[in-house]
């Protein structure tokens, strides 16, 4: 395998160590954290080539694209799909505003299907553009780590090409994982769902985390049957428990059937579609089963082990600080990581990563107040700590302050959904320590409150807050009467 010329046939320049490599800096996965860090550290003065799939909107071992998993088969087209399915809501409640509606209202997936379709591959080409006006040289293929400074892409035909790098950053993000059941075969992931050729009439969906909730709220609103397995007595384990338990209560109100303490034990295809077979050995038939159980590291293909790169027991790999692995040529930001897995997470770790080498600013990514929101119907979003977190943590006691309220929207509309808004508070210090917000527009109003997080807010400057009335944001700055007030269960030695 013959070493490919750079420039004309000119190799990269020596580095400070004497060293020459071909690049500064090598990425291996053109996802959000993995373009960032290489626009990033281009734009500081390096020289960066990347390498990524092709483009497919179904992601394989040998397919992906420039955009990677958030702009092609995740957050992007997920919420493309989510306004979609809100509309029927929508169209519901607009009767009592005036809007006179035929009883029967058609909705064509095909027509969203092609809308979505069109938007990631133009985002696609938007990612390629910014690569290629940062001057980074962008490789199509599958990208290999040979040596602690050399890299392999498996080009689409079969040729392989060998560069040299100063340092190596892998940036392959994660995938959805399988249980292992009987009949696994006959389910489908996240990728598979958001490019269906046909609007299922039945669905099961296997998962209390947000992408099960999500698909869930998705189906429901386009008038799909829908069954939520989950195996806690709510969805959202790791969440807020109150706000758990209101997003449960919506999802319910809105049709969705849920079966908490359930899992799938077994699938079966049947004449009348696909046969679920709990392990309460209650039976439920469907069109499509979505497997909503989790996402894996991308590290399997990477031949890791050539060099030594650690990996943790699930697979995800090791890093310090300043994403640093345990070889000190090689680094990983995002989801491989496993660390925060959200997109501006792997952006923030990007940017670091960007700064700390090239950009002579020691910077590690900061993971305290990153607000969050899951994308159900109505939303549920976050920042800073749960109650049962903060808590945990406190020294003394936790002040709670809650407000349930039917929106004003929600009046004439004559929905029954209420809005639950909640602030957990410092006792001590009179600091915000969580926000978290379920109903519409949570994930608007939290980013602004994720800004007074982030500068160590007060509940009293959130008091001396005017509020813009009328708003459900004014509730944040209006709720003066305590909830309850909590104290750390004392231990008896």
């Amino acid at each position: 395998m013959a070493r490919k010329m750079l420039n004309d046939g000119e190799l990269g320049q020596a580095n400070e160590d004497g060293a020459h490599y071909d690049f500064d800096l090598f990425v291996i996965g053109a996802g959000s954290g993995g373009v960032r860090a290489a626009r990033f550290s281009a734009n500081f003065g390096a020289k960066v080539g990347i390498c990524e799939l092709p483009f497919h909107p179904i992601s394989s071992e040998v397919i992906g694209g420039v955009g990677g998993t958030c702009v092609i088969r995740g957050c992007v087209p997920k919420k493309i799909l989510v306004y979609g399915a809100a509309f029927g809501g929508e169209i519901e409640d607009a009767r009592n505003y005036g809007w006179e509606v035929n009883d029967k209202v058609e909705f064509n997936w095909k027509k969203l299907l092609q809308k979505k379709t069109d938007e990631i591959t133009r985002l696609n080409g938007i990612y390629k553009r910014l690569l290629s006006n940062a001057g980074v040289k962008l490789f199509e293929g599958e990208g290999k780590i040979v040596g602690p400074n050399e890299v392999e892409v498996i080009q689409i035909d079969g040729t392989k090409l060998s560069y040299s790098a100063k340092h190596i950053l892998i940036a392959t993000g994660s995938r959805a994982h399988c249980p292992d059941i009987p009949g696994k075969e006959l389910g489908i992931t996240s990728d598979e769902a958001l490019s269906l050729e046909e609007l299922p009439k039945r669905a099961i969906v296997l998962g209390g985390g947000y992408i099960a909730v999500e698909f869930a709220s998705i189906w429901k609103g386009m008038g799909v049957t829908v069954d939520l397995l989950f195996r806690k007595e709510l969805p959202l384990r790791g969440f807020d428990d109150e706000m758990r338990a209101v997003v449960a209560r919506n999802l319910e109100g809105r049709g969705i059937n849920l079966h908490p303490r359930t899992n799938l034990s077994e699938i079966i295809k049947t004449e009348d579609g696909i046969k679920a077979v709990t392990d309460h050995g209650e039976e439920l038939v469907a069109d499509v089963v979505l497997f909503a159980t989790g996402r894996i590291a991308n590290t399997k293909r990477l031949n890791l082990e050539a060099v030594g790169v650690e990996l943790d027991r699930a697979g995800a790999i090791k890093v310090d600080d300043y994403s640093r692995t345990n070889i000190p040529s090689i680094w990983a930001v995002g989801d491989v990581t496993n660390r925060m897995n959200l997109t501006p997470v792997a952006l923030m770790e990007g940017t670091c990563f960007a700064k700390t080498v090239f950009g002579g600013q020691s910077s590690k990514p900061d993971y305290s107040n990153v607000p969050c929101a899951v994308f159900s119907i109505p939303p549920l979003s976050v920042v800073g700590l749960t109650e049962e977190q903060a808590l945990e943590q406190a020294n003394g006691d936790i002040l709670v302050f809650t407000s349930s309220f039917n929106p004003m929207k929600n009046t004439v509309s004559g929905r029954q959904e209420k809005t639950l808004m909640k602030l957990v508070v410092d006792a001590e210090t009179d600091k915000v320590l969580g926000v978290s917000m379920c109903g519409p527009d949570a994930p608007e109003i939290m980013q602004g409150i994720a800004v007074a997080l982030k500068c160590g807010a007060t509940k009293a400057q959130f008091d001396s807050t005017v509020g813009i009335h009328p708003s459900a944001a004014e509730e944040f700055v209006t709720m003066r009467s305590l909830t309850r007030r909590v104290s750390k269960p004392k231990t008896s030695l």
